[in-house]
């Protein structure tokens, strides 16, 4: 399942994700996974959780961030959650490309049995309709 945190700047999304993420590991019998730029939320995220700096390995954009997480999913079977922050700093296109990129999330998600949850900074009026029949918002 792609589940949306959509919400402006400012709204409280990433402290949001960080309570997902921790109750997914509480939760989890395998392994939580949240990408996220830059490497600012190592102290609020628990250890058990594996963070990923996509600045490390260059990821940018949505095709590249799609194959990022196909390559997660794909070297590691256990892997039961992925959380992405700030999605729209990693792939610059915006709403533009996240129409197509929540539907091979979906199809990943459907093939993996992984939960993904995609943070997105833009109002709930800008997001598309057609992409309520793919995510769920939470």
């Amino acid at each position: 399942m792609v589940s949306l945190l959509i919400g402006k700047k400012g709204t409280g999304k990433t402290k949001k994700l960080i309570a997902l993420a921790n109750e997914a590991v509480a939760a989890s019998s395998g392994n939580v996974v949240v990408i996220e730029k830059g490497a600012k939320l190592t102290y609020d995220v628990t250890h058990k959780a594996r963070l990923i700096d996509t600045d490390q390995y260059s990821v940018s954009g949505y095709d590249m961030l799609c194959g990022f997480i196909s390559g997660i999913c794909a070297g590691n079977y256990d892997v039961t959650d992925i959380l992405v922050d700030s999605t729209f700093k990693i792939c610059k296109e915006g709403i533009d490309g996240l129409e197509d990129f929540t539907k091979k999330m979906q199809d990943l998600s459907e093939a993996s049995s992984t939960n993904i949850v995609l943070l997105i900074s833009a109002d709930e009026a800008d997001i598309p309709d057609t992409i309520n029949a793919v995510c769920q918002r939470i």
